[in-house]
């Protein structure tokens, strides 16, 4: 199945289903030399996983990885990464009364349209389960960064933003991990969190789902990244997060608030800073042209909510027969929590790979 693979110079390929004995990836393209923190991959895998608290799935997995290549005596030597995450708690049964029936807004009629087959068993390869192998790689990108660009230190942190009509009133801005992870529902503002709590509680007690935004901000990125046309930064960083299950939306800087202004209004004037040139308004989000302007880079990222619900919902079957579903499966009331070290990860795999192109850009 082509369109596995993500990247240029820095280069994930993933592979697994949901229910298969494991997931895992390949990443291509990591400098010989750099140290690896296990201990930090591992902490990064658990704020993904399943079961961390009621506004989650209650899958059980220990999201441990092994890497199987690419490492000696904890640094990389050049060579592909390969590792592997295993699938220990998959309920296969669940799916069993869905063999021949397409539940509402999943994949199961897209993949049967486009391979005539379709894994049911907690959706296959259209899983969110894939994305472990995602957090894996940007684990690793952020330390090849710090590595890389030890005086700037850049920093990428992700944080739920809005959940259904209940969101943030600040604008965005980077907030540390230990602020993100001080609520369930990875809000830094207290008081938004228990009311975001609340609310997806109160929702999973009806058996449905909501959705919301996340907000991410990549800070001390250096001026330059990016290359023209067709691979400008925000254009692969769009491509990395679009991928990402439950995806709807995406904004940049001012997004569509932006096409509301006028020029005069919405144009980065440039200024002296410490260090350099700086901009004194950041509408651009940090990019301009497709290239990194050195101001933080700040993206707003939309999330439908979770298809699976526990309600009697009609739909047909292969043979075009209206039939109801309803869903058994462990889904999470709203993917938003969990969302966030996938956004992270994204960013950060998109940000390693330019940084390496970059090298390659001028003498």
């Amino acid at each position: 199945m082509p369109g596995n693979s993500i990247g240029s110079a820095f280069r994930l390929t993933t592979y697994g289903e949901s229910h298969g004995a494991a997931m895992g990836g390949v990443l291509d393209g990591v400098p010989a030399g750099v140290v690896l923190n296990f201990a930090r991959i591992q902490s990064e895998l658990d704020r993904r996983k399943p079961g961390q608290s009621k506004l989650t799935t209650q899958r059980t997995e220990s999201d441990t990885v092994t890497f199987l290549s690419g490492l000696l005596d904890g640094k990389t030597t050049g060579t592909p990464i390969g590792f592997t995450v295993p699938n220990a708690d998959a309920r296969s049964g669940d799916y069993d009364h869905l063999q021949d029936r397409y539940r509402p807004s999943h994949a199961d009629f897209t993949y049967d349209a486009k391979y005539g087959f379709r894994d049911v068993r907690g959706g296959g390869r259209a899983s969110a389960r894939e994305t472990v192998c995602r957090v894996v790689a940007g684990a690793i990108a952020r330390q090849m960064l710090e590595q890389m660009l030890p005086e700037a230190m850049p920093a990428v942190g992700a944080y739920v933003e809005r959940v259904q009509d209940i969101a943030m009133a600040t604008p965005p801005a980077f907030h540390t991990p230990e602020a993100v992870d001080a609520t369930p529902v990875r809000c830094p503002d207290p008081d938004t969190a228990e009311r975001m709590m609340q609310r997806i509680d109160s929702v999973r007690k009806d058996g449905d789902t909501i959705g919301g935004a996340v907000a991410v901000v990549a800070t001390r990125i250096p001026a330059g990244w990016g290359e023209p046309v067709f691979d400008k930064l925000h254009a692969d960083l769009a491509k990395a997060l679009w991928s990402l299950p439950a995806v709807k939306g995406l904004e940049l800087g001012s997004g569509f608030s932006g096409s509301l202004m006028r020029g005069s209004q919405h144009n980065d004037a440039f200024v002296a800073k410490e260090g350099g040139v700086g901009t004194a308004t950041n509408h651009s989000g940090g990019i301009q042209g497709g290239i990194s302007n050195g101001e933080d880079i700040v993206l707003r990222i939309a999330f439908k909510p979770v298809a699976t619900i526990a309600h009697v919902q009609g739909t047909v079957n292969q043979d075009g027969i209206p039939v109801t579903v309803k869903g058994k499966g462990r889904h999470d009331p709203c993917v938003l929590p969990r969302a966030v070290p996938l956004v992270e990860a994204m960013v950060l795999v998109v940000l390693a790979d330019h940084a390496l192109r970059q090298r390659a850009a001028r003498l």
